[in-house]
């Protein structure tokens, strides 16, 4: 049986990295697989594999040593705006696969800003010796690209989750991040909008990660309840995907819950507080909402309100995750 350690934003129970783990772990469910997690013991109970901590470094080299595959992903591990020291501590990882002669495979990231010139020559001189690169965005193909690093360019890997679409449930979900760029102005906008909008449905807000974004939702909920009052509204923080898929309407700002939306056929709108949510957006055809909210909500309400649901789904069902290259390398 072949041995895989995999490292990422494990453990910290954030939704999109989690469900990209669960693609990852079903595929390789006929390998001995150890992933490196902040919660070794959720990880173990949830996806049925081997977990060390993250940052138990003995522990993390012995995993190393004795693996055949390392695989560093998916997610944006590779960039220093978050901060430098996630980005030494992946970096590291995968030089220690290298170090031991490993296959080392960078699944699925999305790579930079790298702003630090130092790291920039460290992560450009591990990516050229790995032997599979893979990435989910052009941005980083044309950074890659520009490094001399041969890479492909593959879809989000949540596009293989099969998603089962259930009976509406007469309610609008409402999804926050928090954000360096989120601001009062917007969550009021947003909730007058709710208000004027949708007040004869339930207000799902949804917090993806409870440690980052769950604050946040409960703002907006007291915003949108002083507005109203009499609107019902519940956070929701567990069956993120379930419940989304009983959504007849969304507004997100996270990648991977308008992602889901898509597969499921629910009418959404996206926050754009991301360039890779923007390039969501428009390949989906979706309303976009800036985080200032200046545009027109009469005419955001008019596109959400003529979206084919069909189409959303024929659109998420049309992209491939391709596993040839990653598979031969087992």
């Amino acid at each position: 049986m072949v041995k895989v350690c995999v490292s990422g934003y494990y453990g910290f129970k954030n939704f999109g990295d989690e469900a990209i783990l669960s693609v990852l772990t079903k595929h390789l469910k006929d390998a001995d697989v150890t992933v490196f997690s902040s919660d070794p013991q959720f990880t173990e109970e949830i996806y049925g594999v081997k977990s060390v901590r993250s940052f138990d470094l003995r522990k993390v080299i012995e995993t190393i040593k004795n693996t055949d595959v390392l695989i560093s992903g998916g997610g944006s591990l590779l960039q220093d705006v978050t901060s430098l020291k996630s980005l030494v501590y992946y970096s590291l990882i995968i030089a220690l696969g290298l170090l031991f002669n490993k296959k080392v495979i960078i699944f699925a990231q999305g790579i930079g800003p790298i702003n630090n010139k130092f790291a920039q020559i460290i992560v450009k001189n591990l990516l050229k010796q790995c032997q599979l690169v893979t990435v989910r965005d052009e941005n980083s193909l044309k950074l890659l690209e520009n490094w001399g690093i041969d890479a492909r360019l593959v879809c989000d890997p949540i596009y293989s989750l099969d998603i089962e679409r259930l009976e509406t449930q007469n309610t609008v979900g409402i999804q926050l991040r928090e954000f360096k760029t989120v601001n009062y102005n917007l969550l009021q906008k947003l909730a007058m909008f709710v208000s004027a909008k949708f007040s004869d449905k339930k207000v799902e807000i949804f917090s993806l990660q409870e440690a980052q974004d769950l604050e946040l939702c409960k703002k907006f909920e007291k915003i949108l309840h002083s507005i109203n009052s009499e609107i019902k509204t519940e956070i929701v923080t567990d069956n993120i995907i379930e419940r989304i898929s009983m959504l007849e309407y969304l507004i997100a700002m996270r990648f991977h819950a308008i992602l889901c939306a898509l597969k499921c056929g629910v009418k959404t709108c996206a926050v754009n507080y991301d360039i890779k949510v923007e390039k969501l957006a428009q390949d989906a055809q979706l309303p976009l909402l800036s985080m200032d909210a200046h545009e027109n909500l009469e005419q955001i309400y008019d596109k959400l309100q003529n979206i084919n649901n069909d189409e959303l789904s024929r659109f998420a069902n049309s992209k491939f995750f391709d596993w040839t290259e990653f598979d031969k390398l087992f």
